[in-house]
């Protein structure tokens, strides 16, 4: 008998650090290698960037396999969707030539972020901003007040929760509203906001209005997945956000309100983790962070606005300009370690390009004077970590035509091979420029 066929490889793409690292450019580039792409985790908080032939691509909820039209992106049951924004960016999408149609499928179970969300969320952040704490700081996350973490305390709610098939049922979606309208009116007025009384009848048109431009893509993505499975089709799963962001794993308070490692995936899609046997964790060759949170490797000085110049470290989502530091390797063997990361993607080596030394750090200084090679996953106690690092040469060779491993200099290889040494990881992937062809694999990824 001939031997059976391979089983189709299923791939997680996650985040390492706090978010930014380039997901985007390898979920599109790994796109190519498999035929289905899921966002199982996250909202519109999340900006995935996609460079091919000079065009840029900004996504937000919609997969970053959206660029192939022969591959299926599914929004699963774990993303809180905002429809106004979901349809936006369809449209988009439509006027710059990228069809949608049968290529992508929504979770009936996907919760709904309400425009009161966003409403409470800023309020939420205004207020805390407002409440200094200690060496002038104040008590604000930093969100991108799209409503996110609001949205996520409904659906644990659950009495006060919207999800994208109730959009379906006009009747269902107004009883729910009327409840939910006159406790969020007295949330809202107890915050101090000018805001008139929520009307659940403008509301409820305007979610219908949605839920009919959106209803031939609603479905139970949980089945849609396992059938997809069970025909033998491969699934890449696209994390947003990133594991230091991770609500259970992450540096609380100042992290997301989903379970953006890839311990996400299977609440939030319903796949059980036993089928996923590829993670690929996506770093970048320096550390960034936006908003509020403690950042033991940041550098407020020429170093990190350099970075931030030649890496455009700005948000996707917010255009907020990120915080830029050295490479925080203990943050980055934590993440793997908590996302069982199989190989490593490292993104914007070309950045580091023209400095004379480079550092990663390899351990934490304790306020006892000890080291420690283990992260803190609290921001009190990450807050007082000095870093410990090791100086490196730097390269002044411009790297972003380079088309394999070996031909970069030598020291950027010597960089990357210390990355593999400490993290005790392959490098699958090195990116040196924003476009698809800029990428160097080195093995089979």
């Amino acid at each position: 008998m001939p031997p059976s066929p391979a089983p189709p490889r299923h791939t997680a793409i996650v985040g390492l650090q706090w978010g930014d690292e380039g997901k985007g450019k390898i979920v599109d580039l790994l796109t190519a290698d498999h035929d289905v792409v899921v966002r199982y985790n996250g909202g519109a908080n999340a900006g995935h960037t996609v460079v091919t032939g000079g065009e840029k691509y900004a996504l937000h909820l919609i997969p970053s396999g959206i660029l192939y039209p022969e591959k299926v992106c599914v929004i699963a049951n774990g993303v809180v969707v905002d429809p106004e924004t979901l349809i936006h960016e369809m449209n988009t999408l439509h006027q710059r030539g990228i069809e949608i149609g049968d290529n992508l499928r929504i979770s009936s179970r996907a919760h709904v972020v309400m425009p009161y969300h966003k409403v409470h969320d800023a309020a939420l952040e205004t207020f805390l901003s407002k409440t200094v704490v200690e060496n002038g700081k104040d008590l604000s996350i930093g969100t991108t007040r799209r409503g996110i973490g609001p949205a996520y305390a409904d659906k644990v709610h659950r009495s006060t929760a919207i999800r994208i098939g109730d959009l379906l049922e006009p009747d269902l979606l107004h009883r729910k509203l009327r409840v939910i309208c006159a406790i969020r009116t007295a949330e809202l007025s107890a915050l101090n906001l000018d805001t008139p009384p929520l009307d659940p009848d403008e509301l409820t048109d305007d979610l219908i209005a949605h839920g009919q431009r959106l209803a031939p893509f609603i479905t139970d993505t949980t089945y849609l997945l396992h059938d997809f499975m069970a025909e033998g089709r491969s699934i890449l799963f696209e994390g947003a956000n990133a594991c230091l962001l991770d609500i259970d794993h992450g540096t609380y308070p100042y992290v997301t309100s989903s379970n953006c490692s890839s311990l996400g995936i299977p609440a939030g899609t319903g796949v059980p983790g036993v089928h996923i046997k590829r993670v690929l964790g996506i770093m970048k060759a320096y550390t960034t962070r936006v908003g509020a949170g403690p950042f033991p490797t940041e550098q407020e000085n020429e170093i990190g606005h350099r970075i931030r110049k030649r890496g455009h470290e700005y948000g996707t989502t917010t255009g907020r300009p990120r915080r830029c530091g050295w490479l925080d390797l203990v943050a980055v063997r934590y993440s793997a370690m908590i996302c069982g990361v199989t190989g490593l993607a490292c993104m914007l080596l070309d950045v580091l390009s023209g400095l004379d030394e480079i550092q990663i750090c390899t351990g934490y200084r304790t306020p006892d004077g000890s080291i420690t090679d283990r992260f803190i996953p609290d921001a009190h106690g990450l807050s007082a970590m000095q870093p410990v690092y090791e100086t490196l040469p730097g390269w002044q060779e411009e790297i972003d035509e380079a088309t394999q491993r070996s031909k970069l200099p030598d020291n950027a290889q010597r960089y990357l091979d210390r990355i593999e040494i400490l993290t005790g990881l392959p490098l699958n992937i090195v990116s040196v420029g924003p476009d698809r062809n800029q990428t160097l694999k080195a093995v089979p990824a």
